[in-house]
């Protein structure tokens, strides 16, 4: 409301100013000028009823939608670490961090194309894998434990695209069965894939910085350090064309 009268005493302002010209005999071009200028205080005011009308719908204070603009539009500094990184990792025009997991459909549907960018941009773009096991997805954190065990032997990535169309079935024996068709050495993988503390600690450390950084869901995809909520492949290419 606040707002809403500011704009309402501009426009009342510029009314009296363009009265107080019109009645001095100011000339035919500042009145028009002034005009045009009431003409914009008014269709701001209109614009903004209807964003605030379009908040007020999704429950959504001005505030909230300031906080959600803020954090769109911020730029994070995301560290590499232990995490699996792909592609070009001295001088990338992109690089896009992935926050996902292993159960989550949606995750499953964005790996091929992940795998697509791979494989086509991998001279251009580095790719960094970061674990979100989301908590009601009961086999997620074993599954990322197995595929920090393939990366221990490295194989993530292999893994990682073997194992996306199996998320409705995780469990050990997929596990295995995929860790044989990326050609791992099946007994040290059994041993690295053990979700002992140290491995959660390891993946909690991952889900942490994503809560940090404000991913809520997956997969969430950050380039150049900004969160990107409708991720494609044709915004990657587009983003390339335009990169420095």
């Amino acid at each position: 409301m606040k707002r809403l009268s500011l704009v309402a005493m501009a426009i009342f302002f510029v009314s009296l100013v363009a009265c107080n010209q019109a009645s001095a005999g100011s000339s035919f071009n500042q009145q028009a000028k002034l005009d045009s200028l009431e003409k914009d205080f008014k269709q701001v005011k209109e614009e903004f009823e209807i964003i605030k009308y379009a908040l007020d719908k999704r429950g959504i204070s001005l505030e909230m939608a300031r906080a959600e603009m803020e954090a769109d539009n911020k730029v994070w500094d995301i560290p590499d670490e232990d995490s699996p990184v792909f592609g070009n990792t001295k001088n990338p025009k992109l690089t896009i961090v992935e926050f996902t997991e292993f159960q989550c459909p949606y995750c499953s549907r964005i790996a091929p194309t992940m795998k697509e960018l791979n494989e086509k941009y991998g001279d251009k773009i580095k790719f960094v894998y970061k674990h979100f096991p989301l908590n009601f997805h009961a086999n997620a954190p074993s599954a990322a434990a197995a595929s920090i065990a393939a990366q221990k032997q490295g194989k993530f990535w292999e893994f990682r695209y073997a194992l996306a169309p199996h998320s409705r079935e995780l469990g050990d024996s997929i596990y295995v069965e995929v860790a044989k068709q990326v050609g791992l050495n099946i007994e040290q993988f059994k041993k690295d894939m053990v979700l002992d503390s140290a491995m959660q600690a390891r993946i909690n450390k991952d889900f942490e910085l994503g809560r940090e950084v404000g991913v809520q869901g997956t997969p969430n995809f950050y380039i150049n350090g900004k969160r990107q909520d409708r991720f494609s492949k044709e915004l990657v290419e587009k983003m390339l064309k335009e990169a420095k």
